[in-house]
């Protein structure tokens, strides 16, 4: 089909940010980070290579991922602690703050309640930026590698892709079956993942991870927190995931608790006030 006469007129207007977030919640960051200063380690959890683990963290206190051994990301999962329906929304993430988070934004519930989960609040890639091929780091737009997808474009039933791994991380943090589970794991944070969209035809991209040992990306949390975390079977995702040829190595998750007064007056953010009456 021949373009129209007006083609290039179409092409040229300009675009409009669809949600402008200078109106949302401050993020008392100095707070936050000064009370980091002197909090105290509380505990840890490893993800083995193509494994998850899970980890709680109680509101107010902090936690961080880090890489120990290689370039390995991570594909994270948080939900409330305390209502497994509350969990991370990524697209409302994204629509928020943009593809890819970094420090000062914000990991938003699902609806109904749409708030804050977790904050980020260092982060040493932070330096990446964007990239000539518009890849950047801690990316809101993949969903996490998952069998069904696996199985629809090669063939045959492998396990240890992030969606499973998530799924036997939540079953095991709850006591839940893996049918019961399954439901609960939704589309993720990829710690550490450098990802963007191919300017030509649009298509999701990863590239190799930027992220070496020493690494980091913390986070504030908002709200009580149930976590899980996979260390992908992609390894760097240099070159493919659900697969077991890459390199892959673990991640550290550490849980750090404020010290007294070292958070006075800071409450954990309240569910949406929208009424839910939907106009009715």
């Amino acid at each position: 089909m021949s373009e129209p006469i007006d083609a290039a007129r179409r092409r040229a207007i300009a675009p409009v940010i669809c949600y402008p977030n200078d109106t949302l919640p401050k993020v008392p960051l100095g707070l936050y980070q000064a009370a980091r200063a002197t909090a105290q380690k509380i505990d840890e959890v490893i993800a083995a290579p193509r494994e998850a683990a899970h980890f709680r963290v109680p509101a107010g206190h902090f936690f961080r991922i880090s890489s120990i051994e290689g370039p390995q990301v991570g594909d994270l999962n948080l939900w409330n602690a305390d209502d497994l329906t509350e969990r991370f929304y990524s697209g409302k993430s994204r629509a928020l703050h943009g593809t890819h988070l970094t420090v000062g934004e914000r990991m938003w519930s699902s609806f109904p309640t749409l708030r804050p989960m977790a904050t980020v609040i260092e982060d040493t890639l932070g330096w990446y930026g964007i990239d000539e091929f518009g890849g950047s780091v801690h990316d809101v737009i993949g969903t996490r590698c998952d069998p069904y997808t696996h199985n629809l474009l090669a063939g045959g039933q492998y396990h240890h892709c992030c969606h499973s791994n998530l799924t036997r991380a939540l079953a095991d943090a709850t006591g839940m079956s893996l049918t019961q589970a399954e439901p609960h794991v939704h589309d993720v944070l990829n710690v550490f993942m450098c990802t963007g969209f191919t300017r030509d035809t649009g298509q999701y991209f990863m590239k190799a991870s930027p992220v070496r040992p020493g690494d980091y990306l913390e986070f504030f949390a908002e709200i009580n927190l149930l976590g899980a975390l996979s260390a992908c079977p992609g390894g760097d995702c240099s070159s493919e995931h659900s697969s077991d040829t890459a390199a892959c190595y673990p991640l550290l998750i550490e849980v750090f608790a404020p010290a007294d007064g070292a958070l006075d007056g800071w409450q954990s953010p309240p569910p949406n006030g929208y009424d839910r009456s939907h106009g009715r």
